[in-house]
């Protein structure tokens, strides 16, 4: 059982990136260093309600 779920920049809060998670393997919130192209750097990208 897949999830689509949807990461956002912890910095601006621009959601940028969609991706898929096994909800039964994971109980928390994903969090991934990702590239935000408005900030234009690096950062930390959470996932999202």
């Amino acid at each position: 059982m897949r999830k689509k779920v949807i990461l956002a920049c912890t910095q601006c809060q621009s959601r940028n990136y969609t991706t898929n998670i096994n909800r039964s393997n994971q109980s928390e919130r994903l969090e991934v260093r990702k590239f935000c192209k408005t900030c234009g750097e690096h950062t930390l990208h959470r996932e999202t309600k």
